[in-house]
């Protein structure tokens, strides 16, 4: 915390023009006004120098002119300014919920919907570094693959070693809701979010998801669901006994289902049918869930004008003992 200085009553510093105009008035006088005197010849002086006094005459005129400087500085009172600010951040527990089944690989999303997500959850991630973030993948089952963790780096390459066949396929959406809601659960931040995203019809799990979402809301979670894919048709990869093969298939998202869970936790739904459209959709979410920051201010003004009297004083007395006591000029 640094001190800073500043005048309390600025307008006094234009007294500060006076001293080079005396400097000026002084010279002036100097050069102009020498009593005259007459010697018969002035031979005898050019043998003569200069002792120290004459030159530190001068220095009396320059401590007065200091003296009256620091004066007018203590009479435009000068301050310091000490400021404190704590900030304290609060932060936000995030778990991503992502789908990986077979589906996750249709291309109407560039490279394909998972790659897609997987890069647009890392700006994401990349843009909350006072949030604990976690991450649960889920297909015809779901696990943690990271607890809510600060360390994005870990977080981030987590996130990018996910991939279609982890587990078995399908798409059990209420039992990766319920473990994004254990991991939160025992969460004491004041704000937890669960941010779901699907690309399919709840077809597999033990699971309810609307019963999910109920614990979510007993537990003050918030869930934010986006449903992934385009309008109409996408080509999926599809496993054959000639190998992987593309087929066009229809794009069926329960959204019903996903505007409910959003609704019963006070969350929103989003649709995201290009990688554009999820990246404004991840863009709202995270307006939406800014963290919380408190601000305390502190400050305190403190008198300096002392030190520049005390010091023009002293500035002062010199002057006057050097003249009647070393110089020994009559006044």
């Amino acid at each position: 915390m640094i001190p800073r200085l500043h005048f309390a009553d600025p307008e006094y510093l234009w007294l500060l023009l006076l001293i080079p105009a005396m400097v000026a008035w002084y010279w002036y006088r100097l050069r102009h006004y020498s009593v005259p005197m007459q010697f018969s010849s002035t031979s005898v002086f050019k043998k003569t120098t200069k002792g120290w006094k004459h030159y530190f005459r001068f220095s009396l005129f320059g401590f007065r002119m200091l003296a009256i400087g620091l004066l007018i500085l203590a009479l435009a009172r000068p301050q310091t300014n000490m400021n404190r600010q704590d900030i304290s951040v609060e932060g936000i527990d995030i778990i991503l919920a992502t789908d990986i089944s077979s589906t996750m690989l249709a291309e109407d999303l560039r490279p394909n919907r998972l790659e897609a997500a997987k890069e647009v959850a890392v700006e994401f991630i990349n843009g909350r570094p006072d949030d604990r973030i976690g991450l649960v993948v889920f297909s015809g089952e779901s696990f943690t693959q990271c607890p809510l963790t600060s360390n994005h780096a870990l977080l981030i390459n987590l996130y990018k070693d996910i991939s279609f066949g982890m587990i078995d396929d399908g798409t059990a959406i209420g039992d990766g809701l319920a473990t994004a809601v254990n991991r939160l659960k025992e969460s004491k931040a004041k704000s937890k979010v669960i941010i779901l995203l699907t690309d399919g019809i709840n077809n597999m799990g033990s699971i309810d998801p609307q019963s999910a979402a109920e614990i979510a809301e007993l537990y003050g979670i918030r869930i934010y669901t986006i449903g992934v894919g385009t309008m109409g048709t996408a080509l999926v990869p599809v496993r054959t006994p000639v190998g992987m093969q593309y087929q066009r298939m229809e794009v069926q998202i329960d959204e019903v289902l996903l505007r409910k869970i959003s609704a019963l936790t006070n969350g929103k739904y989003f649709r995201a049918t290009n990688k554009q459209k999820l990246q404004e959709v991840y863009k709202e979410i995270d307006r939406l869930e800014k963290s919380k920051i408190d601000v305390t201010e502190f400050s305190r003004k403190k008198e300096e004008f002392l030190p520049f009297v005390i010091l023009a004083l002293i500035l002062l007395s010199l002057e006057f003992i050097i003249r009647f006591a070393v110089l020994k000029l009559v006044p």
